[in-house]
Parts: structure tokens; sequence; C-alpha cells
């Protein structure tokens, strides 16, 4: 048995995105927390979703458009919040966005979901595993039209997660959990 594997899984808890700091995960760490992602189980082997990554100034610009469609849509939005909207993605040094891309094929839909929100997760465990903070995130952004024009989505696919990631200072706090025991049934016994 791998105990750091499993005290790693009991432990893992998010950073929120605005208490992320630099410095990000190198080039070969964002490389591994990808390669993380992508071996997520995949029926068909299909491959359901993509990563689009925001570091550097990337994040500026894309921030600038989230501003802007944000503005266009909210046109009595305080200049203090546009300029929030303006600086969404620089929370974090390293953003990456996965892109749910089913396909037709014989395997569910759903499965292909699914896999999609598996590599948010595997992402997520990456990054902790590396020493990094991380959040996965779906606000307004993730299921704007304008948003996904600027995405390159095509038709059937959804952003599944904008996963922020970056160095942090203060452990995060345990927060309180659902019983586990009122998720848990057993077929067959009472």
């Amino acid at each position: 048995m791998n105990k750091a594997v499993m005290e790693s899984l009991l432990t893992r808890r998010s950073v929120l995105a605005r208490d992320m700091i630099g410095p990000g995960p190198s080039l070969e760490e964002r490389d591994q927390i990808l390669a993380a992602a992508h071996r997520v189980p995949d029926h068909g082997k299909i491959g359901p979703w993509r990563f689009v990554i925001f570091e550097g100034e990337s994040r500026e610009a894309f921030g600038e458009s989230l501003a802007e469609i944000f503005a266009a849509d909210n046109s009595d939005a305080s200049e203090k919040l546009v300029a929030f909207e303006k600086e969404r993605l620089t929370r974090a040094p390293l953003v990456i966005a996965v892109i749910s891309s089913p396909v037709e094929h014989k395997v569910p839909q759903w499965e292909q979901l699914l896999s999609s929100g598996a590599a948010c997760q595997n992402i997520l465990l990456a990054a902790q595993s590396l020493g990094f903070g991380a959040q996965w995130l779906t606000e307004w952004y993730a299921y704007h039209e304008k948003v996904d024009g600027l995405l390159g989505l095509t038709d059937g696919e959804k952003v599944a997660g904008f996963i922020y990631i970056g160095s942090f200072q203060d452990k995060p706090k345990e927060r309180v959990r659902p019983d586990l025991g009122e998720r848990v049934s057993f077929w067959g016994q009472g």
C-alpha cells in the first residue's frame, strides 16, 4: 500500500485562486500535470477532452476579453467589478481550461463527460502532488457563448472547468464534509 498516495487523497483541499501566489509550475511540472490528466479512464480510447493553457501574458489578454464581455452584458457594473473580471486569470500563475469534447461514438456521451471530469480531478491531484495549490472553477465565463468563441469551442464542446494552479502560503482550512454514512448503501441489505 502506498500510504503517501492515500494520505494525499484523504487530505486534498482546494486552495482558493485568490490565495495563490507565484511561482507556478515549471514547464516540466506543467507537462507532468497534463500527462496525469491524459491518463484518466477513457472508455473507447477517444480522449473526449482537450486543454487550453493560460500562463504569462495570455492570462492578461484573455482577461481583457472577459472584462469586455462582462461589461457589455452588465452595463451598470462598477469599474471595480469590471477590473476584477479583467484580472480574473491573473490570480494564479497557471490556469488550465479543460474542454469536454464528446464525439459521436458507441461510448455514451455521459461516459465521455465523466472522463472530462476525471481529467479535471487528475489535474488537481497532480498539482497537489507537486506541492501546488489548485482550484477547479466554473463561474459565468465557463458558460458564456462569447467566451466559448474565444476558446474556439466547436459544436458539442463545453468548458468542464478552469483550473487555477499556483503556490500558496497558508494551508487551506478543512471544511465540513457531508456525512459519508448518509451517502453509502449496501444493495440487498436492509
